[in-house]
């Protein structure tokens, strides 16, 4: 099934995530928190694309499974920033042969120590996205950033640059994570006003390892509200009350969208299912 088509119903939509496996021996392990995620029976599954595409030979395999096997609606992450436009044409025809529907059409993180761009290689998401559209009849996925793109000079360059790359044929955007609703609020009003009309899907990180966080931050230019640094002091050394805040301030984070009319929530998962079981059981309620 199409996302797109998913995520127009009414009702309010969870979808989840998982990553695979970046060592074959973490296989089997991986595989297992996958089928208990779909088991869940989230709107969709999400399947990350390691960096550089350390971890892109298993993608498409994952993301099958849940769609074949599990019969949930899964998402293949595809990024683009050390491939060529050959390599990325072996993973559509890959994409197309399994019969995934959906595709989530990243740039990437720039690796480290690296030019960039190589020759012939992608600078944007965007030169992504027009050749997927060439190449394949996809429902495309793109990212967001509510507190705009590191790489970005202003917010209001940023929102450009993302009118740019829905009209490339975008057909929703998923954001990065956030941890101050208001920030997302204040995203969406200025992107209505600058006439993307695209669905966008909050995404939301439930937090169980305060050591972490940090680094995650950095990479994204999230910003921490003051709240919620304070669980982090008070809870991030124990590792089991870190993991119960951690999905006790994400549950709120995601009632507090729910009654303020969003109704397409991802949760960042990271192969644990029992972290987003706990969460869907905090919303049996709330959550059609």
């Amino acid at each position: 099934m199409r996302i797109i088509d998913k995520i127009r119903k009414d009702g309010i939509h969870i979808s989840l995530e998982v990553f695979p496996p970046k060592t074959e021996a973490a296989y089997e392990s991986v595989m297992d928190a996958v089928d208990r995620i779909g088991a869940l029976k989230p709107s969709f599954v999400s399947v990350t694309y390691g960096a550089g595409g350390g971890t892109s030979k298993n993608t498409a395999a994952i993301a099958a499974h849940i769609q074949n096997d599990l019969h949930v609606p899964s998402l293949a992450h595809l990024s683009c920033v050390s491939s060529t436009r050959e390599e990325v044409s072996h993973h559509i025809r890959e994409l197309k042969q399994l019969g995934i529907e959906n595709v989530l059409a990243l740039r990437g993180d720039i690796p480290q120590d690296s030019n960039f761009p190589a020759p012939g290689q992608y600078r944007y998401a965007c030169e992504l996205i027009r050749q997927i559209k060439e190449e394949a009849d996809f429902c495309i996925g793109a990212a967001c950033y509510p507190e705009g793109h590191v790489e970005s000079a202003s917010r209001e360059e940023d929102v450009r640059h993302l009118k740019e790359k829905v009209e490339c044929g975008v057909d929703f955007l998923t954001t990065q994570m956030f941890f101050d609703n208001g920030i997302l609020y204040n995203f969406l009003y200025r992107i209505r006003e600058a006439g993307i009309r695209v669905p966008v899907i909050a995404g939301i990180m439930p937090v169980t390892n305060g050591k972490q966080i940090t680094r995650i931050c950095k990479l994204s230019g999230t910003v921490l509200p003051q709240r919620f640094l304070a669980i982090v002091d008070k809870f991030g050394n124990n590792p089991k009350a870190m993991t119960q805040a951690g999905i006790a301030y994400a549950t709120e984070q995601i009632i507090d969208l729910a009654a303020n009319g969003i109704r397409n929530i991802h949760i960042y998962s990271m192969n644990k299912p029992e972290v987003a079981a706990a969460i869907l059981e905090n919303l049996s309620e709330i959550v059609d």
